[in-house]
């Protein structure tokens, strides 16, 4: 996959990422409750990788090809989403 982020923002219940594709995807901060939860500034400290978004304060990693399908949070168990 050759698609990458470029930006990201964030709202009161989603983060909308702008892919380099042109694509902006919105995507819920409940599928991720680690996102949820942080404050604003935890959010800020976000490092693009070339698969994805890791926040190394909030040891969170999201790649884009698992957001383009559907996938929330995968580290619980029997949890879906989409």
């Amino acid at each position: 996959m050759n698609i990458s982020p470029k930006s990201i923002r964030f709202d009161e219940n989603s983060f909308w990422l702008e892919l380099t594709d042109g694509r902006v995807i919105g995507v819920p901060l409940a599928w991720f409750p680690c996102l949820f939860n942080a404050t604003a500034e935890q959010l800020a400290e976000y490092e693009f990788s070339p698969h994805g978004i890791h926040w190394d304060n909030l040891n969170e990693d999201i790649s884009i090809a698992g957001l383009l399908v559907g996938q929330g949070d995968q580290t619980k168990p029997g949890k879906d989403v989409a």
